[in-house]
């Protein structure tokens, strides 16, 4: 039953690195995006719109690697399979 707390703390970790890699993402796509429009002012509605779209398919792969970090966090753990280890008896020590 170990496992599962493991797996728990997993999900955490494997949690915070997805919130953490979707942020810097977005933050370098903002950045870009926002550059881009200083420079040229007449291509800024063109660059917002690639900018919100690109940024909503980072958000819609972060939520879907989060769903699938807390379902494997939360499955069942397989019982791990016992070898039987015979004890030596008093006559076979002899």
């Amino acid at each position: 039953m170990e496992y599962l707390g493991l797996s728990y703390l997993a999900a955490g970790f494997g949690a915070g690195l997805i919130v953490f890699g979707a942020a810097l993402g977005i933050g370098k796509l903002a950045t870009g995006a926002l550059e881009g429009m200083a420079r040229q002012p007449e291509l800024s509605g063109d660059l917002r719109t690639a900018m919100i779209i690109a940024a909503a398919l980072i958000e819609g792969f972060t939520f879907f690697a989060l769903v699938v970090t807390f379902m494997l966090a939360t499955k069942a753990p397989i019982e791990m399979p016992t070898q039987k280890v015979e004890q030596p008896t008093a006559e076979q020590a002899e």
